[in-house]
């Protein structure tokens, strides 16, 4: 798997995870620390994501990291 489809997963995920909340990326980004922007980049993959956001992300929306990975919720 390239990188490129790794990032689009990830930002896929994240945005599904926002919507299903009826959440706004201004919301996330504040909750997070992380400009607006920059989320919209990621969840649209155009950035990758590091290790330190992800984890933060996972913690916000109470899924285990795994989840933009694998897709498994638990």
């Amino acid at each position: 798997m390239s990188l490129k489809r790794i990032q689009n997963t990830i930002g896929k995920r994240l945005k599904e995870l926002r919507t299903s909340k009826n959440l706004s990326q201004e919301q996330v980004a504040f909750e997070i620390k992380m400009s607006r922007d920059h989320l919209s980049n990621i969840e649209n993959g155009k950035y990758p994501v590091n290790i330190k956001t992800l984890y933060k992300l996972s913690c916000f929306y109470e899924v285990d990291i795994e989840y933009f990975f694998l897709g498994l919720k638990r």
